[in-house]
């Protein structure tokens, strides 16, 4: 199936390309998104009326992305989490908890933006964390995972 991308999407296209992909991908993934439209007549008429709109549009969020990048880049979070003797924790520390810990101090962070290149976070101590704001904006910070009896 044909679709008009309506942002970036990565490892597809940038805005305004129109590119063939699996018609399931598009039917359960992009079009319900808002991500794409299936090309028509009509809908690469109405994209081109639309342009301007959605190029600001982009930038803007490509902006925001990369203001709350400079305010995450450094960050060192503070995780508290049983743990025994040895160091190993009592379960684990996901993307959600580090979310959640994000979104206490006010940042819009959901758990789908959290990527954790080694997994769960198992043992105390430090790890790197990267947070993927925008498709094109990607901020590290580090995680402290302390141990309490």
């Amino acid at each position: 199936m044909q679709v008009i991308l309506m942002e970036k999407v990565a490892n597809l296209g940038g805005l305004g390309d129109v590119v063939k992909v699996k018609d399931g991908f598009a039917r359960n993934y992009l079009i319900p998104q808002g991500k794409a439209k299936r090309v028509t007549p009509a809908s690469l008429a109405e994209f081109e009326q639309r342009r301007a709109e959605l190029e600001k549009a982009q930038s803007d969020r490509l902006a925001g992305a990369q203001a709350l990048a400079t305010q995450l880049e450094g960050l060192m979070l503070q995780i508290t989490r049983k743990a025994g003797v040895d160091g190993r924790l009592f379960g684990s520390v996901t993307n959600a908890d580090v979310a959640d810990a994000l979104e206490q101090q006010g940042m819009g962070i959901t758990r789908t933006m959290v990527r954790m290149p080694n997994g769960a976070i198992k043992s105390v101590g430090e790890s790197q964390v990267e947070i993927v704001l925008h498709s094109e904006v990607h901020a590290m910070l580090t995680v402290s995972v302390l141990g309490e009896s």
